[in-house]
């Protein structure tokens, strides 16, 4: 899809925890970050995120009452996405506008539907929690670290 913007590089990693797994996610800002929150969920869910291509994208506009809310919301309706027709799985997300008043984020997600013959199916996700849920900005440089754990 030509209006794509070029894949991210890699700033998450995957994080044991009893029974679950833990989301680890950085940027240069808070919504580099959560772009990386989200292709780290849709990467746990595909074993090679590399064999999602940008075919389309979904829009959607998530809201919160603070900023942990928000992300789990963004995050929930990304799942969502996946969990539906037609089964969406993102490979580039990008937050278009995040409003820090009203707690809202509008984003897009590049990608396809999920194809059993052509991505190796992850782990299922089954819900997003708040146990133990982490943003942390540093307001010095900007950076920001996300920790979400995620219950499969």
């Amino acid at each position: 899809m030509s209006d794509c913007p070029e894949k991210s590089p890699v700033k998450y990693e995957y994080l044991d925890h009893t029974a679950d797994v833990q989301l680890h996610a950085w940027g240069a800002t808070l919504e580099e970050a959560i772009e990386q929150t989200v292709v780290a969920m849709y990467g746990y869910m595909t074993e090679d995120i590399s064999t999602v291509e940008p075919a389309y994208s979904m829009d959607f506009l998530s809201s919160g009452h603070d900023l942990s809310s928000l992300l789990h919301q963004t995050l929930e309706e990304c799942l969502y996405m996946f969990c539906t027709e037609p089964f969406f799985i993102g490979r580039v997300f990008r937050v278009l506008s995040l409003d820090r008043e009203k707690f809202e984020i509008t984003g897009r997600a590049w990608g396809e539907s999920f194809d059993l013959k052509k991505h190796p199916a992850g782990t299922e996700i089954k819900a997003i929690t708040f146990s133990n849920m982490q943003i942390n900005e540093n307001q010095q440089d900007g950076n920001a670290h996300i920790y979400v754990i995620v219950d499969i």
